[in-house]
């Protein structure tokens, strides 16, 4: 019976061990901005893929007006995201 106690916190502290590194495991928002000619709806895809495999995604409305009131328009998505996104564009 003395051993009981170690053995159990010693499996104990192996679990929270191997639970950790999953918890702290969380996946960057990817936002996805499209090019001219195309709407978010073009990257659906891929949007399900990425999604399938955990991440969390964004694909953003980019209105296409002027490069700079597109510029703030993303800006203005990404800084409504929690954590470090991940974005990408196409042309």
């Amino acid at each position: 019976m003395p051993f009981q106690l170690p053995i159990i916190a010693t499996l104990a502290a192996g679990a929270m061990m191997l639970a950790t590194p999953a918890m702290a495991e969380q996946k960057p928002t990817v936002v996805l901005v499209h090019g001219a000619f195309a709407d978010s709806s073009s990257w659906n895809g891929v949007i399900g893929t990425l999604e399938a495999d955990g991440y969390p995604v964004v694909a953003a409305a980019n209105p296409l007006r002027s490069v700079k009131g597109d510029a703030r328009s993303v800006s203005s998505l990404l800084s409504t995201i929690a954590g470090k996104p991940f974005d990408r564009g196409t042309s």
